[in-house]
């Protein structure tokens, strides 16, 4: 990221603490919950390596295609599942928006973020919807029923809002590295 080196470190912890919470998520007992904690675990881990300041770590010319790679085969996974869920369609986006972050940074003299790298049109459109995205999940994140009684407690994997935070806070990072483009 360029600029000041303290919001990118924010960033970074941001998006780490989310990554590591998903990993977290992934001993959920529930397939559909771990499958997505995946996805959310390699997404918050990708954007704290995207987000490392330029000044402290400049990554080297063959790290972005590999970025791009990886993401790329992320968001092949997600089009596959998006057939049995259409959450997983949000996962798609946010991995082509990190294969385009990628492509764009590769593209930019010098591998940094310069204003006005990638495509105004394509960074305005993921802008609106990452944007859209946060406020619904911002509307959306209000006390989640609790569970009934005698189910026991919910064990760090299967908490709902605790997902829902992890999402949003995801969703805010993407609007704030989308912007730095």
């Amino acid at each position: 990221m360029h600029g000041p080196a303290s919001p990118g470190w924010l960033l970074v912890a941001l998006c780490a603490a989310t990554g590591a919470y998903c990993l977290l998520r992934m001993r959920s007992g529930i397939e559909a919950q771990r499958r997505a904690a995946g996805g959310e675990a390699l997404m918050g881990f990708g954007m704290a390596a995207m987000a490392v300041p330029a000044t402290v770590f400049t990554p080297p010319a063959w790290a972005w295609p590999l970025y791009a790679a990886v993401f790329g085969a992320a968001a092949l996974r997600a089009l596959w599942s998006a057939r049995d869920s259409a959450h997983h369609l949000h996962h798609l986006v946010g991995t082509a928006a990190m294969v385009y972050m990628a492509v764009a940074m590769a593209a930019s003299p010098g591998g940094h973020h310069h204003g006005g790298a990638g495509v105004p049109a394509v960074t305005g459109l993921l802008l609106v919807y990452f944007t859209g995205y946060v406020l619904l999940s911002g509307a959306r994140l209000v006390p989640v029923a609790v569970a009934a009684a005698g189910s026991g407690p919910a064990g760090w994997g299967d908490r709902p809002e605790l997902a829902r935070a992890c999402r949003l806070s995801m969703g805010i990072a993407m609007v704030t590295m989308l912007l730095g483009l």
